[in-house]
C-alpha cells in the first residue's frame, strides 16, 4: 500500500491558487518545459486564462518523498457551487490559500464553510508576503475569526500557518525567514493531513466528477472508499433512485502528474478513473456486484437563474457561425448537461427555444461563451431569477453582496443598492476603503456591476454568493432609458450619427453594417427611438464655408457578453456569434411592435 494524502485547495479568485499548485508540481519534478514558457499548467481552458479564474475542476498528484499527494483544484466562485461540492468530497483536507494584503474574500468563505462542514483538516498558506504593504499577522487573525463564525471544531481551528510567495516559489513558517524552495509546505501537508482511513470489505466509490475522452466516452472519476477495484472487473451501478445496474470495468487509470496511466488495481483511498461504466450520473455509487452498499448521494445547489435560449433568426444568421440549427444547439446543451451540475434543460413550446437554468448569470454566460468559441451561433433573452411558492407565499433567491470601494463613493453606492431593495448588514472602514455587506435580491445585482463601477471611478471590488430564498422583496426600478433602434438595414454612416448625437449614445462604428430591428444605441429619454442610420449626405454644387465639417464622433460603447446580459429589457435579445454580440429587439419590425405593445 502506497501512503497517500488527498488535499484540496480553497483560495478566492486571484489569490494565487493555479501559480501555488503549478510550484507544488515542479517540486514533484513535473513539466519543466511548461515553465520555462511561464504558462500556468492547470487553467488550461482558454477562457479561465483570460478571466484568471478556475471554472472547472482538475485533479493532478505528486510524488514527495515516497507519498502520493493528491491535489483537487476547485473553483473559488459560488457560481460553480456544484462543482466545489463534489470536489470536497474526494478530499481529506484542504489547503486555504488566501494573500497577505487582502486576507480571505466572501467567495473563499463559501467554500471553506463546505470544507468545515464536510470536517476537513485545513492548513492555511498566506501568500504574496513578498507584497510591499501586506499584513501577514492581521490576515492570520483574520482567518481565524472566519474558521470561528463558520462553527469550526476544535481540532479545525488547531490549523498550521504557513507564509510564502507562489510566485518567487517559497514557503516558510515565519514570513520574515524566506526560504529557497517549497519544501515546507510539501513536509506540512504530509504532517497534518490525514492519510485516508482504510476500511475493508466490499468495494465501494462514489462518482464525483467525470471526464469525456472521443474514443471511449464518459469516464467516471472518484475516490475509493472502501475496499479494492480491478481491470475487469464487474461491479454494480447504484443510481440515486435506488435501483442497481450490473457493469464492467474495462479500464482503471489513476491519477500520476497532469495525466492518467493505467492501473490494474486501486486501493481504498485513492483517486481514480473508471472507463466502461455506463449510463452513470455524478453522485451514482459503483459497489460490490453480489451485495451492493451504495454511498450516500451529493446534494447538489439549486439554479437560481434562468436564461432563454434560441437560434438565430437575425438577417444576418448563418454569416460567421457554423454551428446555427435548433438540432446542433439541442445536441450541446445536452451534452452540457453530463458535465455542468448545477444545470438544468427544459424544452419550451416552440422547438427552436430551451430554457436554460443556472447558478447566476457569471454561470450562464460561460457557457454562451464557450459554445460562442466553438462556432455555435444563437439568441439569449433576459436574465430571470427562479421563484418558488413556499406555503403560498412568492419567494425569490437573496444574495450575500459585498462591496470594497474607496471612502468618498460609499454614499453614492449605498444609495444605489437600497434602491435596488438592498440591506446594509455591515460597514467597516479600513484606512482609506470602506468595506459594505448587503443581503441583496438575485434580481437587484443583475446590471449591478457596470452602474457601481462607473460610480466610484472603476475602483468597486464586488462579490456576491447565494444565500437562501426569502419572501419577494417588491419590484425594482429598471433602466428608464429606451433604446435607439435602426429602422433600415444597411451600413452606418457617420454623417447619420454625428447628426443624431444629441438623442442618445451609439453603440457601434460607422461602417458597421446594421439590419432594422437592431439596437444600435441608448436613448437621452425614456422610450425607444427608430432612427435612420443608413441615411448618407446629400451632395450639391453649392460651396459654401462651413456646410463641410468633418464629422466628430464620441466613441462608441462597446459590451461584453456580461454587459449585455445585463443591460437588455424584456422584449430584447443578446445575438451571440463567433464574432459579433449584437442587441436587438425580439420583433423586428416596428408595426409588429407596436401590435404587440397594444396586446
Amino acid at each position: 500500500m502506497q501512503s497517500i494524502r488527498n488535499i484540496a485547495i480553497i483560495a478566492h479568485v486571484d489569490h494565487g491558487k493555479t501559480t501555488l499548485v503549478d510550484k507544488l508540481l515542479l517540486a514533484g519534478q513535473l513539466f519543466r518545459e511548461n515553465q520555462s514558457k511561464g504558462e500556468l499548467i492547470l487553467d488550461n481552458n482558454d477562457l479561465e486564462r483570460e478571466r484568471g479564474i478556475t471554472i472547472l475542476s482538475k485533479n493532478v498528484s505528486i510524488n514527495y518523498k515516497g507519498v502520493k499527494i493528491n491535489i483537487i483544484d476547485t473553483p473559488g466562485h459560488a457560481d460553480f457551487g456544484g462543482e466545489v461540492e463534489r470536489v470536497l468530497n474526494m478530499a481529506d483536507g484542504c489547503l486555504l490559500l488566501v494573500d497577505a494584503f487582502e486576507g480571505p474574500m466572501p467567495q473563499t468563505r463559501f467554500v471553506l464553510q463546505k470544507a468545515i462542514q464536510m470536517g476537513l483538516k485545513p492548513i492555511v498558506v498566506i501568500n504574496k508576503v513578498d507584497k510591499p504593504n501586506c499584513r501577514p499577522e492581521e490576515v492570520h487573525e483574520m482567518v481565524f475569526d472566519l474558521m470561528f463564525s463558520l462553527d469550526a471544531t476544535e481540532e479545525q481551528l488547531d490549523f498550521p500557518t504557513i507564509y510564502g510567495s507562489a510566485k518567487q516559489g517559497w514557503m516558510s513558517d515565519d514570513w520574515k525567514s524566506p526560504k529557497e524552495d517549497i519544501s515546507t509546505l510539501l513536509d506540512a501537508i504530509v504532517q497534518y493531513i490525514p492519510a485516508p482511513t482504510m476500511l475493508d470489505g466490499t468495494p465501494q466509490m462514489l462518482i464525483t466528477s467525470l471526464d469525456y475522452s472521443k474514443y471511449v466516452g464518459r469516464i467516471a472519476v472518484g475516490r475509493i472508499h472502501r475496499g479494492e477495484l480491478r481491470e475487469g472487473m464487474d461491479v454494480s451501478l447504484c443510481k440515486r433512485d435506488g435501483s442497481t445496474v450490473k457493469s464492467r470495468i474495462k479500464e482503471l487509470n489513476t491519477f500520476e502528474g497532469l495525466g492518467r496511466v493505467k492501473a490494474t488495481s486501486a486501493q481504498c483511498g485513492d483517486i481514480c478513473a473508471l472507463i466502461g461504466i455506463e449510463g452513470f450520473e455524478i453522485g451514482d455509487s459503483i459497489a460490490d456486484i453480489e451485495k451492493p452498499e451504495p454511498l450516500e448521494p451529493i446534494a447538489i445547489d439549486e439554479p437560481t437563474m434562468s436564461m432563454l435560449f434560441t437560434i438565430n433568426d437575425s438577417p444576418f444568421f448563418g454569416k460567421d457561425g457554423k454551428y446555427v440549427t435548433s438540432r446542433h444547439i439541442h445536441e450541446r446543451l445536452v451534452s452540457e448537461l453530463d458535465k455542468n451540475l448545477a444545470l438544468r434543460i427544459e424544452q419550451t413550446n416552440n422547438l427552436d427555444a430551451w430554457i436554460v437554468y443556472g447558478r447566476g448569470i457569471l454561470h450562464l454566460s460561460v457557457l454562451i461563451e464557450t459554445m460562442r468559441r466553438e462556432g455555435y451561433e444563437l439568441q439569449v433573452g433576459q436574465p430571470k431569477v427562479i421563484i418558488k411558492e413556499i406555503d403560498g407565499v412568492k419567494h425569490e433567491p437573496v444574495e450575500q453582496l459585498t462591496i470594497n470601494l474607496p471612502e468618498e463613493s460609499a454614499s453614492k453606492i449605498i444609495d444605489l443598492v437600497t434602491r435596488r431593495r438592498g440591506e446594509l448588514t455591515m460597514m467597516e472602514s479600513k484606512r482609506d476603503r470602506v468595506f459594505l455587506e448587503f443581503t441583496i435580491p438575485s434580481r437587484g445585482i443583475i446590471g449591478l456591476n457596470n452602474a457601481a463601477l462607473t460610480l466610484s471611478g472603476g475602483e468597486a471590488v464586488i462579490a456576491h454568493r447565494f444565500l437562501e430564498f426569502q419572501p419577494w422583496k417588491g419590484d425594482i426600478e429598471k433602466r428608464q432609458n429606451g433604446s435607439i433602434i435602426a429602422s433600415e438595414s444597411g451600413n452606418a454612416f457617420a454623417y447619420a450619427l454625428d447628426k443624431l448625437q444629441d438623442r442618445g449614445r451609439f453603440f457601434l462604428e460607422p461602417q458597421t453594417d446594421i439590419y432594422m430591428g437592431q439596437i444600435v444605441g441608448e436613448h437621452t429619454k425614456e422610450g425607444d427611438l427608430v432612427v435612420n442610420l443608413t441615411k448618407s449626405k446629400k451632395l450639391t454644387n453649392v460651396r459654401a464655408s462651413g456646410t463641410d465639417d468633418k464629422a466628430k464622433l464620441a466613441p462608441p460603447i462597446i459590451f461584453s457578453l456580461e454587459d449585455a446580459l445585463e443591460y437588455i429589457k424584456e422584449d430584447e435579445y443578446v445575438e451571440v456569434t463567433p464574432h459579433a454580440i449584437r442587441l436587438r429587439k425580439i420583433f423586428l419590425d416596428e408595426n409588429d411592435r407596436k401590435r404587440m405593445t397594444k396586446k
